[in-house]
């Protein structure tokens, strides 16, 4: 289960990193080149606003998803012990 979720967690990084690389910057940016002679061509809405729809969906996807693995992964503790039970091993001398 910690796997599969390991590779949406990276999976949906990776499309959060293109995600926020496509938007367009107040100067202008990738996104102007791929879809700004389209937009103005068929009258579409903005590429901008769903890209950027895209990025907090993404994002938030990405917070459940860590949120879910940490629960998943647990204290740690074995057979059923919490952590207080776990006996201490002292340092050799």
């Amino acid at each position: 289960m910690l796997s599969i979720l390991t590779i949406f967690i990276a999976l949906v990084s990776v499309l959060l990193i293109a995600a926020v690389l496509i938007q367009n910057p107040k100067g202008g940016g990738l996104d102007a080149s791929f879809g700004g002679q389209a937009q103005q061509l068929f009258g579409a809405a903005r590429s901008t606003d769903f890209i950027e729809k895209a990025t907090w969906v993404l994002a938030g996807a990405l917070i459940v998803l860590c949120i879910v693995s940490v629960l998943t992964v647990g204290s740690g503790a074995v057979d059923g012990e919490t952590p207080a039970e776990i006996p201490l091993q002292s340092a050799p001398k």
